[in-house]
């Protein structure tokens, strides 16, 4: 998954040691309350953080996912860094897309992550398509780069055209 699982799951037995510690010094007639209290916190802090953390993606899951979503873009080495975490990237090509079109700017393609569902999108910002801005998620959509009935579709091969 990441590298913050070692940390999420330090944080889950920490949580399950501070529970069983009140537990220990509480009344005996109220135990069954705070365990209760306690199970729902797990319940509920546990999932949230991880879901928080699966959701961060780095600069090579970005620069992944552009060849992954569209065919032109195979074998141009993207490298990516952050403009804001899990929103935006600014990606550069080492080499140029296919020579599907003569000027690829404002060109939008959209990206597919590791589990080949669309998660974003990106736009040329030269004529070249050397250079893109890439969106991820609902970002994408509000950068009119791809529909959000398109988020999250399947897609077992990189676009075509």
């Amino acid at each position: 998954m990441n590298d913050l699982n070692p940390e999420l799951a330090g944080l889950g037995d920490a949580l399950e040691r501070a529970a069983a510690a009140d537990l220990e010094r509480a009344p005996r007639r109220r135990t069954g309350r705070r365990l209760a209290v306690a199970a729902a916190a797990l319940a509920v802090a546990v999932p949230g953080i991880a879901y928080a953390a699966d959701r961060l993606v780095s600069n090579d899951d970005v620069a992944a996912s552009m060849p992954a979503g569209t065919l032109a873009l195979a074998g141009t080495e993207p490298t990516c860094t952050v403009v804001r975490q899990d929103i935006e990237y600014h990606c550069v090509l080492s080499r140029p897309p296919a020579p599907e079109l003569s000027d690829w700017k404002g060109t939008v393609e959209p990206t597919v992550d590791s589990t080949k569902h669309v998660n974003g999108g990106c736009r040329s910002l030269s004529s070249e398509g050397l250079e893109w801005q890439c969106y991820l998620g609902r970002a994408a959509v509000e950068q009119q780069i791809i529909g959000a009935g398109f988020l999250g579709e399947y897609a077992p091969t990189p676009g075509v055209g």
